[in-house]
């Protein structure tokens, strides 16, 4: 069998490789978008969190502390969105460069990201704001470079779709 004709039949188990983490990345988003993971409602497990591993810290430094949490939590998951959306189309085009596929996954990253914002905004202790979803796109675009370099660094110039 031709690797043409390999490449053409593909069984369930492929998709559910190349397709699965993305379904898990929008159900989790779908859930933290939710009223229960508002500021409001993160603030309290996350600072007794904070305080057991680290100690004491007064209210006015929490608030900043926990601004900060939140928004790594929103470069890193769309971050990881993101590789997980550049996975998937880089499986299901083969024959694609990573620079294609990586516009891809940012291009359906921004759209993730849009449409979690825009539910925020109907959400009555959410908000939602277009500097978010910059941030998650920037998040998206620093792992996919850091993939990159990685790949290009890692595999043997002859496996390589990379350039």
């Amino acid at each position: 069998m031709s690797n043409n004709s390999r490449a053409a039949y593909r069984g369930i188990g492929y998709w559910v490789y190349a397709w699965l983490p993305v379904l898990i990345g929008i159900l989790v988003i779908g859930i933290e978008t939710t009223t229960s993971f508002g500021a409001d409602h993160t603030s309290g497990p996350l600072r007794w969190l904070w305080e057991h591993l680290f100690g004491h810290v007064s209210t006015r430094a929490w608030n900043l502390i926990h601004h900060y949490i939140r928004k790594t939590g929103h470069f890193v998951g769309y971050g990881l969105i993101g590789l997980a959306w550049l996975h998937a189309w880089w499986m299901t085009f083969m024959r694609w460069r990573f620079f294609h596929c990586s516009w891809m996954a940012l291009i359906f990253t921004a759209l993730m990201a849009s449409a979690d914002e825009l539910h925020q905004s109907f959400e009555p202790n959410r908000t939602g704001m277009f500097r978010d979803v910059v941030l998650d796109c920037c998040g998206a675009l620093a792992l996919q470079l850091l993939a990159w370099v990685a790949l290009r660094l890692l595999l043997p110039a002859t496996l390589r779709r990379v350039d």
